[in-house]
């Protein structure tokens, strides 16, 4: 059984002919572009130059995703790969030199009067139709093509840059720790991943030693988010948005009223989950709610363990109880090596699916250790690679989802496999399991909020001016009080979570916290439309997958019959959770 996965569909190596070749052919293509746009925004004819647009942006798109995927691919294994490393730097680098052009072609499309006469004219454009408009629609946040190149280059030793050095910071960052008297020194990754250890004493040890490490990097971390940020609100502002949360809308095809309406519905619901919080201080033995390194403490003696094989079987099979499509889907994946399975030195933290479009096929990096949380993790991964397969027969421009939509096909099938383990489980094991599930949605609607409040209050406050790194903490602590309420000790907080969090590091990804809320909850409500409809939902779920690269989120989920601009259908899916919620009540006090 081979538990690494194969990147030689992609290439075999980096001397290998075919990768030189197309890392050639991408910088002469690039080129190409650069010197051809001047003649073919100024030629007489629109359609023409408008198919040329869409056929080289195929074209580039699927060499950049093969090159790109074999770099990132490779360093996600093997950190240390200078080969991989240099060859990521050269791409970006060409990539930006492409600024100029792509700005001058998107203030030309922006320009076009008759722009829906002219994609009807063409069976090519009209299949593009949607990214064409969506083009035309957010061109006037667009810069002049010298503001546009400008702003790439400088992004290459600003934010990226900033982003690199926190990288560095967090990934050799060693902690001293004392583990029932034996003092250790392990990588930050290591004590984190403590917060799930059996023992309370470990657990409260590793929050300590995590937030006394924090203090020997904090003031570069707060120097590179500060960095960060600013570069955002000046870039932000530059291109005419009304402000960093409005560009993250635009750019996950969402508006605020669909926002506003999921954070009310939120809000009203978090007296449940704290409930929740509270009745776990209990079962723990604390008395002023829970403290924060008690949120991943394990509940029960749910301590079966999967091995590889068993997990594969029960995730495929579980999976068929839906469709055999998807468990073909995971069989296939399985069988041809997609998929890199256990922890090994140099390889990344977590998990992540990648699609390859080109190959009709995706890579999905695990760090399987056996647990029934390892397991959900290959179903929500699977998940992902399935959402990539129902969209194989797009154009590969039409297969760009927005984020919100981004966690819907994973946490379905992260639901599946739940719902199946639960149904089998004894009442000990289903405590477990509830509790594990609540631990997850938990730290989807409240601590996600939290971040929100946390990343609004960080870009008001970096307006003035940058932030110490005290500041920061005072931010954090107060966003946490205000989301987790009583239900954690106010106390015994995590002020240092500005630094831990990758995301607010991204500064194309500003805001990268509410799609996960607006997944977790759009999948829960279409959980339960298919527990209403039964088989006749799955061609229409296999469907809207199909839909997510060329429409907005409002036009994705209208065809489910869902409205999410209408708060009673988060309320809905908050629902579904309180009923886990209260079921884990009925267990703990039976």
């Amino acid at each position: 059984m081979n538990l690494n996965w194969s990147l030689k569909e992609l290439y075999t190596s980096f001397d290998n002919k075919e990768f030189k070749e197309d890392l050639n052919e991408l910088k002469l293509f690039i080129s190409k572009i650069n010197s051809e746009v001047d003649s073919d925004i100024n030629g007489n004819d629109i359609k023409s130059t408008l198919e040329k647009y869409i056929n080289d942006n195929i074209r580039l798109t699927k060499l950049v995703t093969n090159l790109y995927s074999f770099c990132s691919l490779t360093t996600s294994v093997d950190t240390n790969n200078s080969e991989a490393l240099k060859n990521t730097e050269i791409i970006q680098k060409m990539l930006a030199d492409m600024a100029k052009s792509d700005s001058n072609y998107k203030k030309f499309i922006g320009s076009i009067d008759n722009l829906d006469n002219i994609i009807e004219s063409s069976p090519l454009l009209k299949e593009h139709e949607f990214i064409l408009k969506e083009i035309k629609n957010n061109s006037k946040y667009v810069l002049s093509d010298k503001e546009e190149s400008i702003i790439a280059k400088m992004q290459t030793t600003g934010s990226s840059a900033f982003d690199t050095l926190k990288e560095a910071l967090v990934s050799k960052l060693m902690v001293d720790i004392d583990i029932n008297g034996e003092i250790q020194v392990l990588p930050l990754t290591e004590v984190r991943n403590l917060a799930h250890h059996k023992d309370s004493k470990v657990r409260k040890a590793a929050y300590y030693a995590e937030l006394e490490s924090y203090k020997k990097i904090e003031d570069s971390a707060a120097a590179a988010l500060n960095g960060i940020k600013g570069e955002v609100i000046t870039t932000s502002r530059l291109r005419g948005y009304e402000s960093p949360l409005h560009e993250s809308l635009i750019k996950s095809r969402m508006d605020m009223e669909a926002l506003d309406a999921m954070i009310d519905a939120m809000k009203e619901y978090m007296p449940h989950f704290r409930e929740y919080l509270k009745k776990k201080s209990e079962i723990l033995g604390y008395k002023t709610g829970l403290p924060f390194y008690e949120i991943f403490a394990p509940i029960g003696n749910a301590n079966k363990t999967y091995s590889y094989d068993e997990a594969k079987d029960f995730v495929e099979e579980n999976f068929r109880t839906f469709s055999n499509k998807l468990g073909d889907f995971a069989k296939r994946a399985f069988d041809e090596n997609w998929i890199d399975v256990l922890p090994k030195e140099g390889k990344v933290a977590g998990a992540f699916c990648a699609g390859l479009p080109t190959l009709g096929q995706s890579r999905i990096m695990l760090n399987f250790g056996g647990n029934l949380s390892d397991v959900i993790t290959l179903a929500h991964e699977l998940g992902h690679g399935y959402h990539g397969d129902c969209l194989l027969n797009e154009s590969i421009l039409n297969s760009d989802y927005p984020m919100p939509i981004a966690e819907t096909a994973s946490t379905f099938c992260e639901t599946i496999v739940k719902k199946a383990t639960l149904k089998k489980a004894t009442k000990e094991d289903a405590l477990s399991i509830l509790e594990s599930e609540l631990q997850d949605s938990t730290q989807i609607i409240i601590d996600i909020y939290s971040r929100f409040l946390f990343e609004k209050k960080l870009f008001e406050m970096r307006e003035e001016a940058a932030l110490t790194p005290k500041e920061l903490n005072e931010i954090m602590i107060s966003s946490q009080k205000e989301a987790y309420g009583d239900g954690l000790d106010q106390d015994l907080l995590h002020p240092y979570m500005w630094i831990c969090k990758p995301h607010y590091y991204s500064a194309g990804y500003s805001y990268y916290n509410f799609p996960y809320a607006f997944g977790l909850l759009f999948a829960k409500g279409l959980y339960a439309e298919y527990l209403k409809k039964g088989e006749e939902f799955i061609p229409r779920y296999d469907k809207l997958l199909a839909l997510t690269g060329k429409n907005s989120a409002a036009d994705v989920t209208k065809v489910m019959n869902i409205d999410i601009h209408d708060i009673n259908f988060w309320r809905n899916s908050l629902e579904i959770i309180k009923g886990d919620i209260d079921e884990f009540l009925n267990l703990c006090n039976n």
